[in-house]
């Protein structure tokens, strides 16, 4: 949580229905463990526990999803905002989004679709109201006062600025010891606020979550982290939420030896590429602009805070959005992040709610966004399963905004990000020869495709027209017979 090149030609209106259109919700699979090789995350921001719950059983799951990201499950203050998820009242796991209940079954729901479960805690702070109130679920809460858990001596108090507020981010002392905007900062190096957050962490590991998004984690030193997590009853995935800011003493890489972490860079400079620069600059896209090494990071184009931020693509950009999407999920860089919205006008809205501010059940496309289901975005998560551990080949640019590359045997993209078609030309994919199906542009499954069928040779190639702002992809998981 934290507080285009101009074109001359606008995106064609037939790339664009076509990159946008949901994808086919196929049959529930039959109960399975996460396969090894699904690492891409679906982040689906502020929806409540049934429709988690169905979503996993009838997208994520068949669609080879591995993790699910789901919003704040604790007590939070009363209101409106999205925001108010991101202030803990209590560590009831009661929340606007459903019961404790309706959250294990949720994770049941998941776990026998195949696909993991990770939280988004918030251990940093508690809520930002001066005056307190009434949490979500009943709870009495004063702004350094929640009782039964903590009071005035477990928050930290810093007295900088006139004010306990973050001012300075140059400044390590204050970023983790003063509030970010008025969230009472919890006192991390204290053992026995440690040993309360390890209690709520690990009620949620009794309820069969499987990892643990850290909201806040750069406002905490790396080493309360650390001790936190030796608190946990049982393993889990971490990835810490640390923003890096360019000359700032607090980096992301004090972080990695705790889990992975998030990088913000990514989706920044993927914009850029895309808005005013060149994709033919992503050729070593990665560690190699200086960002986290991959093993350690988790990518993605926008998140719930970056989107509202600006500076990155999001899924008001449409055809734009979902290519860049294809791309991060055709890159062999961190573990991709898909970002789920619900629709936005301004930027503090909330969730599609009730009177009483309690989340309603998902219905997409009306009021929720649901870029997960895309069919560029969900048809390439397969693509990632079908070319884990395949090193990037075969890389072609024409210096500017068409560029195509092969993941090493199993899987080829290409993307022309052109105002004008690329015409009469063929493309080394380096798959078996057959025919596959464009998961750009049609759904896999049964052993036929919705869309076109691209024809590879014996030699690996195969021709195509790509249109303008648009791609092809093929892989070898949508093999026809």
């Amino acid at each position: 949580m934290h507080r285009r090149r101009c074109r001359s030609a606008v995106l064609a209106l037939g790339m664009i229905a076509s990159l946008l259109v949901p994808t086919a919700v196929a049959a529930p699979p039959a109960a399975a463990a996460p396969s090894g090789t699904r690492k891409v995350i679906a982040q689906l921001f502020e929806w409540n526990w049934p429709s988690v719950a169905s979503e996993c059983t009838n997208v994520l799951g068949p669609k080879g999803y591995g993790y699910v990201q789901v919003s704040p499950p604790q007590e939070h203050v009363k209101g409106n905002p999205w925001w108010v998820a991101y202030q803990p009242a209590s560590y009831r796991v009661e929340s606007r989004k459903g019961t404790r209940a309706q959250f294990q079954s949720m994770v049941n729901t998941c776990h026998a679709a195949g696909v993991k479960v990770i939280v988004d805690a918030v251990i940093n702070h508690m809520s930002g109201q001066d005056n307190g109130g009434t949490g979500w679920a009943g709870s009495s809460y004063g702004h350094y006062d929640y009782p039964g858990i903590y009071q005035t001596q477990d928050f930290h108090h810093c007295g900088r600025n006139g004010g306990d507020d973050i001012v300075n981010y140059n400044d390590r002392y204050e970023v983790q010891n003063c509030e970010l905007v008025n969230l009472a900062d919890l006192k991390t190096e204290s053992d026995y606020v440690r040993s309360r957050i390890a209690g709520y962490l690990n009620d949620l590991l009794s309820l069969g979550v499987d990892g643990f998004r850290l909201d806040a984690s750069k406002h905490m030193p790396a080493g309360d982290i650390a001790a936190i997590k030796g608190k946990l009853s049982r393993s889990a995935y971490l990835v810490q939420e640390v923003i890096y800011g360019a000359g700032e003493p607090i980096q992301p890489t004090e972080y990695t030896g705790n889990g992975d972490v998030h990088e913000f860079r990514y989706g920044k400079d993927l914009a850029r590429m895309f808005n005013s620069e060149r994709l033919a600059y992503l050729k070593n896209f990665g560690a190699a602009w200086g960002y986290l090494p991959s093993g350690s990071a988790v990518a993605f184009v926008d998140n719930h805070d970056t989107q509202r931020d600006g500076g990155v693509l999001t899924y008001k950009n449409g055809g734009s959005y979902a290519l860049a999407n294809a791309f991060m999920l055709a890159w062999p860089y961190g573990s991709p992040a898909v970002m789920s919205s619900f629709t936005f006008s301004g930027k503090d809205q909330g969730p599609p709610s009730d009177a009483n501010n309690k989340t309603l059940n998902t219905t997409c496309y009306s009021g929720w966004e649901c870029e997960h289901r895309w069919r560029v975005i969900a048809n390439m998560v397969a693509f990632n399963n079908a070319t884990q551990g395949a090193a990037v080949a075969n890389w072609y640019d024409n210096g500017y905004q068409h560029i195509a590359f092969s993941r090493a045997g199993r899987g080829y993209l290409t993307i022309n990000d052109e105002g004008f078609a690329v015409t009469g030309r063929s493309y080394y994919a380096g798959v078996p020869a057959g025919r596959y199906c464009d998961v750009i542009h049609g759904d896999f499954g049964n052993g036929s495709c919705s869309g076109p069928v691209i024809t590879v040779d014996s030699s690996g190639w195969f021709a195509a027209n790509i249109n303008a702002h648009d791609a092809v992809a093929v892989h070898i998981g949508a093999k026809l017979p």
